[in-house]
């Protein structure tokens, strides 16, 4: 993997890989900012139309993530103080099913150049650790909040509701951010390892994946931590999968994933029981969905009929975000928003931004930049405080590990 991640560059990586299918990016053609803005609200989805539509575009290649490509990074709450991004980079190094390309992106006015060549590699930079501390939302506050929200909905007001938690700490500036990709792609393969104007995570959960018309979700609620040897984990394995509590957390999150697609794609499938699916910290109560795509939607569409589900938000979503808004001390930013890539085409790969941080850019003069990791758990009406917050402090784990 260090061989495509080295051709990103240390301060800003750009990057998205899965199981050693990678995309790496450098320069910045094109950016696009937006504040209050869904991902497929006209605004973004019709504007990447038509920078598509008005590409000139030889790929011979044809693979997932060749050709013309934005990344992209969503905010989880249209009402957030911060800003949802898709770039166009200059330089693309991917790999996929064992073939390597390079793609050059350049505006029409540029001149001519001979056939991209492969970049030179960036050598890492030395190794550095973050300091970290309890967020605005501390463990004792977390715990009153989830109190708050079982309230909510014994009350009527929501069937579920996911909160969060923060913690918050300093990096040295300068860092070279490709050393706690390439730590989270090592720990967590099976992840999509992300890496996004800043926002860098391992996520285990697919929003959505569109190609070749064929849609493809993956939903994970309900989550319980590995066991410390065969025998507890699979215990544990067992409670999960027989869990009341983590069973209806899943239904509600499967349930908002299947409503959300359903009127774009036919022939729409999910399994009727959930299976485990095994990370190397957690088991999470996971159910794949597929279909196939109805009409001419992209995968930017579909995660704005998606986004945000009932696995980060809650039900019904609308009054879930209501209650998140004023039982969260903080703007969650793009955490538990979409993050991916879109092409030409419309065809792309999103996640949803979990087990990840936001590291802002060091002030002049700083000697360290600030960074801000999250992590929630789903609230139903059984939930209990201190259960939750060990929950939190699990999923933790991936991006406090990395860190170190």
């Amino acid at each position: 993997m260090d061989d495509v991640l080295a051709y990103t560059t240390p301060y800003d990586p750009l990057f998205w890989s899965r199981r050693g299918e990678s995309l790496a990016a450098f320069g910045d053609l094109l950016t696009l900012r937006y504040r209050g803005a869904r991902p497929g609200d006209a605004s973004v989805a019709d504007r990447w139309r038509a920078i598509a539509a008005a590409a000139e575009v030889d790929d011979p290649v044809q693979l997932p993530g060749t050709g013309l490509v934005a990344f992209g990074s969503f905010v989880f709450d249209p009402r957030s103080e911060r800003e949802s991004v898709l770039r166009v980079p200059g330089t693309i190094v991917g790999r996929h099913s064992g073939r390597a390309w390079v793609t050059r992106l350049a505006f029409d006015d540029t001149p001519d150049e001979p056939e991209p060549e492969l970049p030179p590699r960036s050598p890492f930079g030395p190794h550095w650790s973050a300091t970290l501390g309890p967020g605005r939302q501390t463990a004792e506050a977390y715990q009153d909040a989830v109190r708050l929200g079982v309230e909510a909905i014994h009350a009527g007001e929501v069937g579920k509701v996911v909160l969060a938690r923060d913690i918050t700490g300093t990096i040295p500036a300068g860092s070279d951010l490709r050393r706690l990709v390439r730590s989270l792609h090592e720990g967590y393969p099976d992840c999509w390892v992300f890496a996004v104007d800043g926002l860098i995570g391992a996520s285990p959960e697919t929003l959505v994946t569109v190609s070749g018309g064929t849609v493809t979700a993956r939903v994970l609620a309900g989550t319980v931590a590995r066991g410390a040897d065969a025998d507890t984990d699979a215990a544990a394995s067992l409670a999960l999968s027989e869990s009341t509590k983590d069973q209806e957390e899943h239904r509600f999150a499967v349930q908002s994933v299947l409503t959300a697609l359903r009127p774009h794609t036919s022939a729409l499938a999910a399994a009727e029981q959930p299976f485990t699916l095994k990370l190397p910290n957690v088991w999470h109560l996971a159910t794949d969905v597929e279909g196939v795509l109805s009409e001419a939607a992209s995968s930017l569409d579909l995660v704005g009929v998606l986004h945000p589900t009932a696995a980060v938000a809650g039900t019904p979503t609308d009054v879930a975000i209501d209650v998140i808004r004023r039982l969260e001390p903080f703007d969650r930013g793009r955490y538990a928003g979409a993050v991916g890539w879109i092409g030409a085409s419309g065809d792309g790969e999103w996640a949803i931004a979990l087990r990840c941080a936001q590291i802002d850019r060091a002030a002049p003069s700083s000697p360290t930049a600030p960074i801000t990791a999250y992590a929630g758990a789903g609230i139903v009406a059984d939930s209990v405080p201190e259960s939750e917050l060990l929950e939190t402090r699990v999923k933790f784990r991936p991006i406090v590990d990395a860190l170190a």
